[in-house]
């Protein structure tokens, strides 16, 4: 069967429930782990580029195995690969809280995101074969994204009273309880789904997006220390990668990455957007944080108090969002988002908003608010007007750029701030080294912005109606296509 049994209101309620538990472990692991940076920097030994792998390591694994899993669950059953990623993600976590160095958490977090990467698009997927309305499953959305708040929320505090009371290993631990929660109520409550026709595997077009991604990332971060010249090999790479990626994937019946998509403008509008708005939350967490304890000496816990003023606006506003999508289309919330972002990064990169504590608070809210409005029209229009049998694919798309976009996050502003920072004394250079950065964020939302306002139009809705028409004439009947949010 390709979608789920017609399920009480009830049971919809529950299944959505179950499936954002597997979204909170996931996002409390980065807010968290975000928290502990400064104990980790000081117990290993390790360098600026040794904290960005701990971050990076995850979301590489996690952006190249996105894809892979979305269409494995619609051939295998989403249920299946579900409990499959919750495993294995509830063990990593174990692994990484006994991690005894930093190559050893580098390896034991490649593992967690073997297991992540089974989680989060085809927890959308199974959400988008259980609400079928528009509105409800744009509103169902929004509650989604209201959890990517609540973990910003929760991740800091959780995060700072766990690493001051029993050191970072104990940050795993929560994702252990409710890892094991959602492994049982899924086992009970989630019915199984699958896609109508099994799509055949695509290793070659797998083994290519590692590639790229992963020579990307290793380039970018290892630069500002092996220099320039010993990493164009590695940018070479990704480029023939990214070359090989095009020319291989239209030729395939069923490709990894069906191409097509990207022929309708709100769906490449969302998925640079996601890269965009994640790359800015990736840098705005790494730079804030070693900000907070490292240069104004606050201990864990405090500098997480300190990132609840960006928290709840996104804890506040992605409901809102949700609903805004659902009645009024994307438009409204990514253009808010895209002023909010930019403002916080003008604000960060032309005042200098660290060296207030006005401003400082004024730039978190700004952040919150951006981001608040920034996940439900990604999402909904990510998964608008694509084929319901390849669900776990468009949403996998939506979910890589998310990481993708996280990871490069960390890398590019990592290695901004390691460049500019260089032998000087750490806490003097902190700010200056950190303008960079903050103009890297500031051009992100901006990109927000300015994508939000031209995907959003009658010409990009224009496009997107004649990609459906394609996408049909290429065997997918309307009825198995998933209707527009707005």
């Amino acid at each position: 069967m390709d979608v789920m049994p017609e399920l009480s209101q009830r049971r919809r309620l529950l299944v959505l429930a179950i499936c954002c538990m597997s979204l909170l472990i996931v996002g409390l692991d980065t807010t968290v782990l975000n928290v502990a940076l400064p104990s980790m920097q000081k117990e290993l030994h390790t360098s600026t580029a040794g904290l960005q792998w701990t971050i990076d390591a995850y979301t590489l694994v996690l952006a190249s195995l996105l894809m892979l899993a979305g269409s494995t669950a619609d051939r295998l059953g989403r249920k299946r690969v579900f409990i499959a990623g919750l495993t294995v993600f509830t063990l990593g976590s174990l692994l990484c809280s006994l991690a005894p160095n930093l190559e050893t958490l580098v390896a034991f977090r490649m593992i967690q995101a073997v297991g992540g990467s089974m989680l989060n698009p085809v927890a959308m997927s199974i959400i988008t074969n259980t609400f079928m309305d528009p509105r409800e499953r744009a509103r169902a959305i929004g509650v989604w994204g209201g959890v990517v708040g609540i973990s910003m929320a929760a991740g800091p505090l959780v995060g700072g009273f766990l690493v001051e009371s029993a050191g970072w290993q104990s940050i795993f631990w929560i994702n252990i309880p409710v890892g094991i929660a959602a492994l049982l109520l899924t086992l009970r409550f989630v019915p199984e789904s699958r896609a109508p026709k099994a799509r055949r595997p695509d290793p070659v077009g797998q083994l290519l997006v590692i590639a790229l991604f992963g020579s990307l990332t290793y380039a970018i971060i290892e630069a500002p220390t092996s220099g320039f010249t010993s990493v164009l090999p590695f940018f070479a790479v990704a480029l023939a990668a990214l070359l090989a990626l095009l020319s291989y994937e239209p030729r395939r019946a069923e490709p990894l990455i069906d191409l097509r998509f990207f022929r309708s403008a709100p769906f490449s509008g969302a998925t640079v957007i996601a890269v965009g708005a994640f790359a800015s939350l990736g840098g705005f967490l790494f730079l804030s944080t070693l900000y907070l304890q490292n240069v104004r000496g606050l201990d864990a816990l405090h500098a997480g108090l300190w990132m609840l003023p960006m928290a709840i606006p996104t804890v506040v506003l992605a409901p809102i969002a949700g609903r805004l999508v659902g009645s009024r289309g994307p438009r409204i919330p990514l253009l808010i988002a895209g002023v909010a972002m930019t403002a916080c990064g003008v604000l960060f990169a032309a005042f200098e908003a660290e060296t207030s504590n006005v401003t400082l608070f004024l730039g978190y809210v700004l952040f919150g608010i951006g981001f608040g409005f920034v996940n439900s029209p990604i999402t909904n229009t990510a998964v608008s007007g694509m084929p319901r049998e390849q669900a776990g694919v468009a949403a996998a798309v939506a979910s890589t750029s998310r990481q993708l976009g996280q990871t490069l996050g960390v890398a590019v502003i990592g290695a901004v701030l390691a460049s500019g920072i260089g032998s000087s004394t750490y806490a003097k250079s902190f700010v200056t080294a950190a303008r960079p950065a903050w103009w890297i964020v500031t051009a992100c939302g901006l990109t927000v912005l300015i994508l939000g306002a031209l995907t959003t139009g009658p010409w990009a809705r224009a496009t997107a109606a004649r990609t459906a028409e394609r996408l049909q004439g290429a065997g997918v009947r309307e009825g198995e296509r998933i209707p527009a949010g707005g």
